[in-house]
C-alpha cells in the first residue's frame, strides 16, 4: 500500500473515530490484502477481494468473526476512502450458534483461589473474578476507583469496553483458606 492511501486511510478512520486498536489491524488487513495478490490495493477488483476473503475462509481456517473483520476493514478501505460504491466482495452469513460460556463449579472457583497462596494475589483474583472485570479493566484498577463508601461496594470502571464507564459490584471476599 502506497503511503499516500495509508495516510488516507488512517486519516478517514480518525475522523470516524475508530479506536486506535481497530486503525491498527485495519491497516494490517489491507497490507495482507496488498500481499496476497503482491498488488497496491488500489489496482485490486472485487473479484480479486472476493477471493482473498475466500482464501482466509478456506486456506487460513479463519473464524467467520475475524473473516468479518478483515471484510469491514476492506470495506471501509474501498468504500470510505477509494469511494467505490459498487463494491461486491461479500461474506457469507454467519453462523447462528451461541456457546454458552462454562461456567465453573463452586469446588473449581475454590480450588482455583486457593492456588494463589499468597494474600496479596488472592485479593486481586478474588476481585476480578467477583466483579467480573475483563482484562484490560483489571489492568487500569486502581484504588481511587473503589468506593470509599462501604455501604455502596461499587467499583468504578473507566473507560471500559466502547470507551464507556460503568460500575460493578465489589463482592465480599470470602478468602477462603
Amino acid at each position: 500500500m502506497s503511503s499516500d492511501l495509508k495516510a488516507q486511510f488512517i486519516d478517514q478512520m480518525i475522523l470516524n473515530r475508530y479506536s486506535k486498536g481497530t486503525i491498527r489491524n485495519y491497516v494490517r488487513i489491507v497490507t495482507d490484502l496488498a500481499k496476497y495478490h503482491n498488488k497496491s490495493p488500489d489496482q485490486l477488483n472485487n473479484e480479486q477481494i472476493q477471493e482473498y476473503l475466500l482464501h482466509l475462509i478456506k486456506d487460513r481456517k479463519l473464524s467467520w468473526g475475524t473473516c468479518n473483520i478483515y471484510h469491514s476493514g476492506l470495506a471501509c478501505l474501498y468504500k470510505r476512502v477509494l469511494k467505490r460504491d459498487k463494491t461486491t466482495f461479500k461474506l457469507p452469513p454467519g453462523p447462528r450458534i451461541k456457546k454458552l460460556p462454562q461456567i465453573l463449579s463452586v469446588e473449581e472457583v475454590k480450588k482455583l483461589f486457593e492456588s494463589a497462596a499468597n494474600l496479596k494475589h488472592r485479593v486481586p483474583l478474588e476481585t476480578i473474578y467477583s466483579a467480573g472485570l475483563r482484562v484490560g479493566e483489571a489492568i487500569r484498577l486502581e484504588p481511587k476507583h473503589i468506593e470509599s463508601d462501604p455501604s455502596r461496594m461499587m467499583i468504578r470502571i473507566e473507560q471500559a469496553k466502547g470507551k464507556k464507564d460503568r460500575y460493578t459490584l465489589l463482592q465480599g471476599i470470602c478468602l477462603m483458606n
